[in-house]
């Protein structure tokens, strides 16, 4: 039976390989670009405590940030008015458990947490191209805002925010 638990990250360095190893086994399955990750802001990320991570059986087995500010730039009045948003980023399952719930177990803790820390909205950026993904984040509560974004060279992107209030 594996035992899984959370716990804020304190080793960047397990938190990166986590995050590109996801990011390459997405690109490989739904044909899209691959993002070039800093192991720079992953360093800071885990040093500020906002890096949320599932360990299954002692190894990483998913993870997201949460942050009280966008990481991504936003198109302005892509989103609804919210007071107090949070944002979701960096969402990453290890490939292993591509077919588990380790997804929405993140998605379920991020707002989970949102909520109990005063937001009243949860945002993310997402890459439409990973559709599961995007339609998993649809089931638990999130609204695609307006367009896809991007495309003839650079990433494309959409955004979703999940009502709190």
């Amino acid at each position: 039976m594996t035992t899984q638990h959370w716990e804020i990250a304190t080793d960047a360095a397990e938190v990166h390989a986590l995050l590109c190893a996801s990011d390459q086994h997405q690109g490989r399955r739904f044909g899209s670009p691959v993002p070039a990750r800093n192991p720079a802001t992953t360093e800071s990320r885990v040093r500020a405590g906002v890096v949320h991570l599932l360990r299954a059986d002692d190894r990483a087995a998913a993870m997201f940030t949460l942050t009280w500010h966008p990481a991504f730039e936003p198109p302005t009045g892509v989103f609804p008015e919210a007071h107090t948003p949070a944002y979701l980023s960096r969402l990453a399952v290890h490939p292993s458990l591509g077919n588990s719930l380790a997804g929405p177990q993140c998605l379920r803790r991020a707002v989970s947490i949102a909520r109990e820390s005063g937001a009243d909205a949860l945002r993310a950026e997402a890459n439409p191209d990973l559709e599961s993904t995007v339609d998993v984040m649809v089931l638990l509560g999130f609204t695609r805002c307006g367009p896809i974004f991007g495309g003839e060279g650079s990433p494309r992107r959409t955004y979703l925010q999940h009502p709190l209030s």
